[in-house]
């Protein structure tokens, strides 16, 4: 064991690796875990079966410019999402890992580019380890295999934030290409998610010029070119849509961006210290490495290193700050916060083992802990899972990695040896990538998936047979290929209902009674305790197709 470790601190601690090498070894690592399985679990509702459709409906279509989602305009988001897993399912068909696929990718990326931010901006074993951080961290492999938009504005924020930087170093040589690929990447942050993609930027340049009184950056940042460039990527697709579309810019601007920040409208109030249990959460195993690593930065603002350091921290900071004070809050907004704390702790324990910053073994000694009770809660009373629990085998398999982790994590601080909390946490949460979310996400996804729906559809409902779903399951036209009637509520489809004539495609329950009763063939997909109801109020037969835990497929022949 103690050779092993001896090859890997050989390899992972050397200061002269070759970039191609460290990026092929990343690559290969990250991109085996990543892409391991994409294509296995159906669509977890509703964010996956969303941004699955609504690509399949631009090919269906050939319009790239109007997102639909069944069927009505849908403009809640920009197209970088869409058209990402539209060339995805042209390439590799309509199916899960097509649709997963851009953003496994993404995540791959991040990592990539965060070891050569990391190697250029401190030496190659800060990037190495910072690398290694970041893809190991529970957060983001689990939500780098959905399909989720702040992927890909994850890897567009970093790339540009990275980018400036870089470019901002004094003697920089590639400043005028970096620079440029700040502005690319800032636009297609704004095609990611709208208006953060250009505000998250611009607030974290402004207050590291205001702290490090750097304002003669302002002229070195190839202003009049860069603008340009930002507006010959990020705009024509804003033109487009809002000729084609005079309703787009209110809605999008005003209710997606502004009412969304300010105010509650979008029911996704949470307090202001929400994010801070799923920061320490999502960065598992290393969140408790964070406040060591801001240890000292201020301080040491004007060594070799500390302003970039400082930019990190105010990367950091910022956004962190900005997603708590918005009144919409979703786990996933604070993903472009981890980039930078894993650059700030990958620093860390390298200044830490070449003697430079105080040791942090207090914190890895507390880490170990918690994943150790952790892991032995998992193997004693394997945990809830929403509409189920874990088998005593999974719950027994999950906690004894977690054990493992801590005790890795314990090794490593009796002996103070960074290398082995490096490459022991990180193996173990590989590890954990690859056998938990199959476990626990194959018991939700039986209780809720849609896929068995929509293939029942497909090999039973014939053209002129109407399909209707009990609410907005956005999965279900995915997989039934197939426009379907809504009842029982339009939910976030009430502002594309409005535009142009749907007549027939949002009824009430009157309405669905009378088509369950004519002479068409009618299948509906709704919630289990509702078909009693059903049953009890039509003449044709209810004819049960399919069913999960919550709802039930039927037909009326």
């Amino acid at each position: 064991m103690r050779e092993f470790f001896s090859k890997i601190n050989g390899f992972l601690f050397s200061r002269d690796a070759s970039r191609r090498t460290d990026l092929t070894f990343l690559a290969l690592l990250f991109g085996t875990v990543y892409l391991q399985f994409l294509g296995r679990l159906p669509f977890l509702e509703p964010d996956e079966g969303r941004y699955a459709e609504i690509p399949r409906e631009m090919l269906e279509s050939g319009d790239f410019i109007t997102p639909f989602l069944n069927y009505v305009k849908y403009f809640e988001k920009p197209p970088l999402i869409y058209w990402l897993n539209a060339l995805s399912m042209k390439l590799f068909g309509q199916n899960e890992f097509a649709a997963r696929l851009p953003s496994a990718l993404c995540g791959v990326l991040t990592i990539l580019f965060i070891y050569h931010l990391g190697r250029t901006l401190f030496g190659r074993r800060q990037g190495m380890v910072a690398a290694l951080i970041l893809g190991s961290s529970a957060g983001f492999m689990i939500q780098n295999r959905m399909i989720l938009t702040d992927i890909p504005l994850t890897f567009c924020l970093t790339t540009a934030l990275g980018c400036f930087i870089l470019a901002a170093r004094e003697g920089e040589r590639r400043a005028g290409l970096y620079y440029h690929l700040f502005y690319v990447f800032a636009a297609l942050a704004v095609l990611a998610k709208g208006l953060i993609g250009m505000v998250l930027p611009g607030g974290v340049i402004f207050f590291h010029l205001l702290l490090t009184r750097r304002w003669r950056l302002l002229r070195e940042m190839r202003l009049p070119t860069g603008l340009l460039l930002f507006f010959l990527v990020g705009a024509p697709w804003f033109l487009l849509v809002s000729l084609k579309n005079p309703e787009f810019a209110r809605f999008f601007f005003i209710h997606e961006h502004f009412e969304r920040f300010l105010t509650k409208v979008h029911g996704r109030y949470q307090p202001l210290w929400f994010f801070i249990p799923i920061l320490l959460v999502g960065m598992l195993p290393w969140s408790l490495l964070i406040p060591s690593s801001f240890r000292g930065i201020w301080k040491g603002r004007r060594e070799a290193g500390g302003e970039s350091r400082l930019y990190l921290a105010i990367w950091f900071i910022l956004i962190f700050l900005f997603f708590s004070k918005s009144n919409s809050k979703l786990i996933p907004y604070i993903l472009p916060v981890y980039p930078a704390a894993a650059l700030l702790m990958g620093d860390m324990i390298v200044r830490t083992l070449d003697g430079e910053s105080r040791p942090f073994w207090p914190f890895v000694r507390i880490m170990a802990g918690i994943m150790m009770i952790v892991g032995i809660a998992g193997m004693v009373a394997p945990p809830y899972v929403p509409d189920g629990v874990l088998t005593t085998v999974a719950g027994a398999l999950i906690g004894g990695l977690f054990f493992i982790q801590g005790l890795v994590a314990a090794v490593a601080a009796h002996r103070k040896e960074p290398v082995i909390l490096v490459t022991g946490v990180t193996m173990t949460a590989l590890l954990l990538m690859l056998v938990g979310p199959p476990l626990v996400l194959d018991k939700v996804a039986q209780q809720k998936q849609l896929r068995g729906f929509g293939q029942e559809l497909l090999r039973q409902a014939p053209p002129d047979a109407v399909v209707i779903s009990q609410g907005v399951l956005q999965g279900l036209s995915f997989y039934a290929r197939r426009r379907v009637v809504l009842f029982g509520g339009v939910g976030e489809l009430e502002f594309g209902s409005l535009q142009g004539d749907h007549k027939g495609w949002f009824i009430d329950y009157t309405e669905l009674v009378t088509l369950w009763d004519s002479t068409k063939p009618v299948y509906l997909v709704i919630n289990r305790k509702e078909l009693p109801e059903l049953r009890s109020k039509v003449h044709n037969p209810v004819r049960l197709l399919q069913e999960n835990r919550k709802r039930v497929l039927v037909g009326n022949r």
